[in-house]
C-alpha cells in the first residue's frame, strides 16, 4: 500500500483543532484525496512495517476473510500503514469506542443516574393516601441493596403504609426493549438483556436486567440440585427438571429463560460432588424487576402498599419526592463499561444521550443521532459507517477502520481524554478491572503494559483498536477489523500486529509472527463472543 507524501500524509492532526467542533473542510478534502485502496507496500519505506503488518494479514487463517487496518503517528495523524482502510466491516464491540466518546462529551464526566422515590398523595401521618412512585433513568449500576436504601429512606421519612399502588416510571426511556438485529438466540444470554430506565443488575460487574443462577448437586444420586437465585427475588420462577447422578456421571446443567416469561428451566444432569453451575440470565421486561425489588425492601423496611404493581406510567407533576439514590459519575461508570465491554451500558448511555438531546423520552434513534453529530463535530466522515445500535452486538454496523482511527486521534485533544483514556484494557493486566479484556493477552512482549485497546468478539468478526508506545517511544494509534473468517478465532494476527508494533521503531521494525492457535488459550481460541461475555468471565 502507497503511503501519501507530506501534508496529504496525515490521517487526521487533532492538535491542530482550533475549536472543538470544527470539521476543517481543508483537511477534510485531503484525506478524502488518500490513495486508500492503494497496495500495500509502502513507496519509499524503508523500516519494513508495511511488508511485517502484510505478512501477519497473509496467515491462512484469514484465507477468504478481509480485513481493514490503519496505524497513524499518534502525535502528527501520519499514516504509518493501511489496508483496506475505507473497508466497512463488522467491527463488534469496537463500536463501543463511537458511543463512549460521544458519551463521554455529551453527557459529560460528572454525569449520574438518578433514581427516585415519590408521592402522589396525601400524607395522613404515617399513611400516604395515593400512590407512590419508583421514577428511573436507566441506571446500569443500580443493586439490590441499592433499592434497599431507598426503601429505607422511605421508611426513614414516615411512610408506613400506602394507600395505591406502587408504580414503576420508566418513562425516561422509550418501550423498545431490544435492539437492531440482535439475535433471537441470544435472548436469556446476559450480554443481550433488554433496556429499561427501570433495571436492576445483581453484581458489580454491573450487568443490569439479569439474575445469577446458580445450581449445585444434591446429596445423592436422584435428588434435585440445589437452586439459588441472586437477588432474591420472586419475580423469577425456577423450573428444575434436572436430576443429581452418581459421582462421575454426565455434568450437562443447563440454564435458560423461556422466551417471553421469566420462567428460567435448570435441566439436565450434575453428578454427586460436582461443581456448581452459575449462569447470568436475563429477565424479561426489566421495569418489572425493579418494582418486585424494590416492593420486597419495602415491605423489609415495614412500608406496606395496599394496591398492586402498575408498569410504565409516568410520575405526576406535584408529586413529593422521598427518597433518591445516585449512580457513579460517568468517568468512574466507564471502568466496568469498557474493561468488560458491557453492552447495556452501551444501549443505556446511548438512549441517555438521545434523551439529552430531545428533551424526550431516550431512544436509540435519538441517541444514534447525538453520536453522529459529535463524531462529524471531531471530522469523523459519518457518511462512511453505519451504526445500528451502542454496543456493536448488532450485526448491521458497519465500520471501517480508517474512520475509527481518525476518532481515536482527534479524541486526543479533549479534555476528558483522561478519563476515557484509563477506561481503556490494558494488555496483559492481570487486575480484572484494569486488564479488562485485554489481561490475558500479548504477555511477555513488549506490549504487555503499553498497549491499551477495545476489543471486539463476534461470530466471523474480530477488532483491536488503541494505543500502543513503540521501541523508540513514539505514540501510534492502530485499528485492527477482521471479518468473514471461518477459523475460531484470529485474535492471534491482532495480537502480532500490535508488539510488532511495539517492538519496531521509526528506523526499522522488528516482525512478529503470529502465535499458532495451538498455543492460544481456549478463552482466546471461542473468538464468537467477547471473553468477558463467557460467565463467569474467562479473561
Amino acid at each position: 500500500m502507497s503511503r501519501p507524501d507530506g501534508p496529504v500524509r496525515r490521517l487526521l492532526n487533532p492538535l491542530a483543532r482550533q475549536r472543538r467542533y470544527l470539521v476543517w473542510p481543508a483537511l477534510l478534502a485531503l484525506a478524502a484525496g488518500l490513495t486508500w485502496g492503494s497496495p500495500a507496500g509502502a513507496d519509499g519505506d524503508s523500516t519494513g512495517l508495511p511488508e511485517a503488518v502484510d505478512t501477519i494479514l497473509g496467515d491462512p487463517s484469514m484465507e477468504g476473510g478481509t480485513a481493514s487496518v490503519v496505524v497513524a503517528d499518534a502525535r502528527s495523524g501520519d499514516i504509518i500503514y493501511q489496508h483496506n482502510p475505507t473497508g466497512r466491516l463488522m467491527p463488534a464491540s469496537n463500536t463501543k469506542l463511537l458511543t463512549s466518546t460521544a458519551a463521554t462529551e455529551l453527557l459529560g464526566t460528572g454525569y449520574r443516574f438518578t433514581t427516585d422515590v415519590l408521592g402522589d398523595g396525601r400524607r395522613r401521618g404515617s399513611v400516604l393516601d395515593g400512590d407512590l412512585y419508583l421514577r428511573g433513568t436507566g441506571d446500569p449500576t443500580a443493586l439490590a441493596k441499592d433499592y434497599d436504601e431507598l426503601a429505607a429512606k422511605v421508611a426513614a421519612s414516615g411512610v408506613k403504609s400506602v394507600s395505591g399502588r406502587l408504580v414503576a416510571d420508566d418513562t425516561a426511556f422509550d418501550s423498545r426493549r431490544l435492539g437492531r438485529s440482535w439475535a433471537a438466540d441470544d435472548e436469556s444470554s446476559y450480554y443481550s438483556a433488554q433496556i429499561s430506565a427501570l433495571s436492576v443488575a445483581p453484581d458489580t460487574d454491573y450487568d443490569t436486567g439479569t439474575v445469577i443462577v446458580e445450581a449445585s448437586p444434591g446429596a445423592k444420586a436422584g435428588d434435585k440440585p440445589k437452586i439459588t437465585v441472586t437477588p432474591r427475588t420472586h419475580y423469577v420462577d425456577i423450573d428444575v427438571r434436572a436430576t443429581t447422578v452418581a459421582a462421575g456421571g454426565d455434568d450437562s446443567l443447563t440454564v435458560e429463560r423461556q422466551h417471553g416469561t421469566n420462567t428460567v428451566t435448570v435441566s439436565g444432569t450434575v453428578p454427586v460432588g460436582g461443581d456448581t453451575t452459575k449462569e447470568w440470565v436475563t429477565v424479561w421486561e426489566p421495569t418489572g424487576y425493579a418494582a418486585s425489588v424494590f416492593r420486597d425492601a419495602l415491605a423489609a423496611h415495614g412500608v406496606k402498599v395496599s394496591g398492586g404493581t402498575k408498569l410504565g406510567r409516568a410520575t405526576p407533576k406535584g408529586a413529593v419526592r422521598l427518597a433518591t439514590h445516585d449512580s457513579m459519575p460517568l468517568k468512574d461508570l466507564l471502568i466496568p463499561f469498557m474493561k468488560l465491554s458491557n453492552n447495556m451500558h452501551a444501549e443505556i448511555l446511548t438512549k441517555a444521550m438521545g434523551a439529552k438531546a430531545t428533551g424526550r423520552a431516550g431512544s436509540w434513534d435519538d441517541g444514534l443521532a447525538a453520536i453522529s453529530g459529535y463524531l462529524k463535530g471531531i471530522g469523523v466522515d459519518t457518511g462512511r459507517l453505519r451504526q445500528a445500535d451502542g454496543s456493536g452486538l448488532s450485526r448491521m454496523d458497519n465500520i471501517p477502520a480508517g474512520q475509527i482511527a481518525k476518532l481515536l486521534l482527534a479524541v486526543r485533544a479533549e479534555p476528558w481524554f483522561g478519563d476515557w483514556y484509563k477506561a481503556l484494557p490494558v494488555a496483559c493486566d492481570p487486575d480484572r478491572f484494569v486488564g479488562g479484556t485485554l489481561r490475558s493477552r500479548m504477555c511477555g512482549t513488549p506490549a504487555a503494559l503499553n498497549a491499551r485497546g477495545k476489543t471486539g468478539s463476534l461470530t466471523g468478526a474480530s477488532a483491536l483498536s488503541g494505543y500502543v508506545k513503540d521501541a523508540g517511544g513514539r505514540e501510534l494509534v492502530y485499528s485492527i477489523v477482521q471479518n468473514n473468517y471461518l477459523v475460531g478465532s484470529v485474535k492471534p494476527l491482532e495480537d502480532a500486529i500490535v508488539v510488532t508494533l511495539a517492538k519496531s521503531d521509526a528506523d526499522a521494525a522488528v516482525a512478529v509472527k503470529p502465535r499458532s492457535l495451538r498455543s492460544v488459550p481456549v478463552s482466546e481460541r471461542k473468538g464468537d463472543l467477547e471473553c468477558s461475555w463467557r460467565k463467569p468471565a474467562v479473561c
